[in-house]
């Protein structure tokens, strides 16, 4: 078992399996403590559609990531919805193309929501909003650099699929194509 081994024990282990395959010893940037570590606690989080709307004159896919031992109901998200607008407001100056994903993660440390719109060249637009679990007003711009975490990561990519499938290679009108990508959403677990 990984949690019942060093370091070096599980790299050694590895590294008989499949000799070459593996570095040892570890670059001195690699911390395998802190890797291991997070596979033990690594689990499954709850992820659902709460539908489409209207934001700031943007189609948005709205999302709910839920920590074990957290959830959120739907009149909590209002607050939420009303933040993502402000960051929405301005994106047609950013080469916003109008369509959008809002991801509210109810994590185990504090809460985050993810607006991800889609903008010209075939590229996107994201802000990070970090704050202490349940205070919405409390949210506030993550730091520089911020990136999703692996759950809410997990939904962008389904979203990058979904657009292009639904919508770059689509088939029929912009509203059909539209229909597609809106109903085209991602719910049950993610790792």
């Amino acid at each position: 078992m990984i949690e019942n081994q060093t370091v070096e024990q599980a790299v050694e282990k590895a590294a008989e399996k499949a000799p070459g395959e593996y570095l040892h010893p570890l670059p001195t940037a690699v911390d395998g403590s802190a890797l291991l570590a997070l596979a033990v606690d690594h689990h499954a989080r709850a992820v659902r559609s709460v539908g489409v709307r209207e934001v700031a004159g943007h189609l948005v896919k709205l999302y709910v990531i839920e920590a074990p031992e957290r959830t959120l109901a739907e009149r909590e998200l209002e607050p939420i919805v009303a933040i993502a607008g402000g960051q929405l407001a301005g994106a047609a100056a950013r080469g916003s193309l109008g369509l959008g994903v809002l991801i509210v993660h109810a994590g185990g440390d504090g809460d985050y929501v993810l607006v991800h719109s889609w903008i010209e060249g075939y590229m996107s637009d994201l802000a990070i909003f970090t704050g202490p679990a349940g205070q919405p007003d409390q949210l506030r711009p993550g730091r520089a650099g911020l990136a999703p975490c692996v759950w809410e990561a997990a939904v962008l990519a389904h979203e990058r699929e979904a657009f292009v499938r639904r919508v770059l290679d689509g088939a029929g009108p912009v509203a059909e194509r539209l229909a597609a990508w809106a109903a085209d959403v991602l719910t049950g677990e993610v790792r």
